[in-house]
């Protein structure tokens, strides 16, 4: 694959972005500088006044009506139209006012110029219409406002074959990749180089991008090879990006491992490691009651080691049943009516939901599920093995084969405490019972060697016990952190990630944090952690 860099925009368009200062430090001399400049009253004397003509380019060929709707000025774009100037102008690329607009996502001129008769399907000399300036620019907002309202066609291909959705995988916008998906716009075509949106977002390094792209395709992109014969995998290889490299791959072994169907039937096959930890506590528990309290060459149980034995014994067995819940549970998975994508063609999610009042929607294009087709709450997220989204999604657990999550993490907890307290008693009765077994160690013989001789069962449930106790504490140091902060695992990992966790300044903030008395009450109480009274600053701050 060439790895030469693909054109954005015209050059004369990477000029304009740079040309709004403030009107105060600059001459306007002439019309296209009122225009660029939003300055009104000097725009209506160079017209009304000296009868300057809005119809005519500069000597760059730029014409008035690009300036203003280059920097949203939708107002003069109003203006200009009704004076004459020509709503179907183009420069010497081809580009209209309309392009322009789309640079900078000026939504306002843009339906101005709409309103007035301009096409929103008008192309420049490389193809290149509204969605693809919009999708190079990452205008993720723009984009959708002339799809939604306009009907743009979101998956042209412009004169090399590429689509919008190529434009973003390359540039790494993976807000604009994630609506263009939820449009279903297709991940499968290929443009003159034989290249898919995946190819580029690899070119180029996007880890994100190459995320999105992977856990909303169905896959088969991974196999696809350009025209100089390199699939994805390989190109990541051949870039030098390890880290794509691999994921790429893990997602391509997990494909190929066909034959595990022939003899695992539905979802067997996605069952994880919680029969590995089932039978471990199992075996472990068994191990417990033959080697450590029955055990014949050991001395007698007395009442109370006996009373703590039992009591391991009992919580184990509650613990193996919270172990059933958390992973049998709905962990918060978010519904869907009307189908897979909770609409039909004739009904617009985006367009119908408000945008600014809606309780589920903060203007986050995060929130976009370009696998499950729904605006997913905020601290949501789609799980690509369980393929759902959940609902306060705190990770994925391949020991219990399931999502902790919003309806199921309090399960999870008690699981954990039950896990490590049980642990704890049996190490603590199994320590007694060998420190007080009579022995008469040969000579030269020590200790530790003649326990692990005589007493094998009792040695190897220490060993096991240990390290289930070690795992066990380990997460239920982390998951009580998090809860008395009221974070969960997947937002600790990716703060930097969510605009909800940041200030305006950038820095680390936490709007569900109520304090930690009021956090673990909440958790304790209701199973979760609450998230309906947002603590300062409002999370519609933050997601701006």
């Amino acid at each position: 694959m060439s790895s030469s860099e693909i054109e954005i925009v015209s050059d004369s368009t990477n000029d304009q972005k740079n040309s709004a200062q403030n009107p105060n430090e600059v001459a306007i001399t002439d019309v296209f500088g009122a225009s660029a400049y939003g300055d009104f009253e000097k725009l209506r004397k160079f017209v009304e006044e000296d009868g300057v003509s809005l119809s005519k380019p500069d000597a760059n060929g730029y014409h008035a009506v690009q300036w203003a709707a280059l920097n949203n000025f939708a107002a003069i774009v109003q203006y200009i139209i009704e004076h004459g100037g020509d709503v179907h102008a183009t420069d010497k690329a081809n580009q209209t006012a309309l392009h322009w607009a789309a640079v900078r996502g000026s939504i306002a001129a843009a339906d101005v110029l709409l309103q007035n008769g301009a096409r929103v399907e008008a192309a420049d000399v490389n193809g290149y219409r509204a969605v693809h300036v919009a999708a190079q620019y990452g205008q993720t907002t723009f984009l959708n406002h002339v799809v939604a309202k306009y009907h743009a066609d979101f998956d042209a291909p412009d004169n090399d074959g590429r689509s919008p959705l190529h434009w973003a995988a390359y540039k790494g916008f993976a807000d604009t990749i994630r609506l263009l998906l939820f449009r279903d716009a297709s991940q499968e075509r290929q443009d003159k180089e034989g290249c898919t949106p995946l190819h580029w977002a690899v070119i180029r390094g996007h880890v994100e991008a190459c995320t999105v792209l992977v856990h909303a395709g169905t896959k088969q992109e991974l196999s696809v090879k350009d025209n100089t014969g390199f699939t994805p995998v390989q190109l990541a290889s051949d870039k030098g990006h390890r880290h794509i490299a691999l994921f790429l791959s893990n997602a391509q072994n997990a494909l190929s491992k066909r034959w595990i169907d022939k003899f695992c039937i539905g979802r067997l096959r996605d069952i994880g490691y919680a029969h590995i930890l089932f039978c471990l506590i199992f075996i472990n528990t068994i191990l417990f009651i033959n080697s450590v309290l029955f055990a014949p060459d050991l001395p007698k149980v007395t009442a109370i080691l006996g009373l703590w034995g039992w009591t391991a014994v009992s919580v184990v067995i509650a613990a193996l049943m919270m172990f059933y819940r958390c992973s049998s549970k709905d962990p918060g998975y978010i519904k869907t009516s009307g189908g897979k994508g909770g609409h039909t063609d004739a009904e617009d999610p985006l367009v119908n939901i408000d945008l600014n009042n809606s309780s589920i929607w903060t203007g986050n294009w995060s929130q976009l599920c370009p696998t499950c087709k729904i605006i997913r709450p905020v601290r949501s997220k789609h799980c690509p093995t369980c393929k759902h989204c959940v609902e306060q999604f705190d990770h994925h657990c391949p020991w219990i084969s399931n999502c902790v999550g919003k309806r199921n993490k309090w399960d999870f907890f008690v699981f954990l405490c039950m896990g490590a307290l049980s642990s704890f008693l049996g190490a603590i009765v199994a320590v007694q019972r060998i420190w007080m077994a009579p022995m008469s160690l040969p000579v030269g013989e020590t200790w530790i060697h003649f326990v692990v001789v005589q007493h094998p069962g009792l040695v190897a449930f220490l060993v096991m016990d240990a390290i289930i106790f070690l795992a066990a504490a380990s997460l239920l140091t982390v998951q009580a952190s998090q809860i008395a902060r009221n974070l969960t695992t997947n937002e600790a990992i990716n703060s930097v990630r969510y605009a909800y966790l940041r200030n305006p300044d950038g820095r680390f903030r936490n709007p569900y944090n109520h304090g930690c008395r009021k956090n673990c009450s909440d958790f304790l109480i209701q199973g979760y952690t609450n998230d309906d009274e947002i603590a300062w600053p409002p999370l519609q701050e933050v997601a701006r």
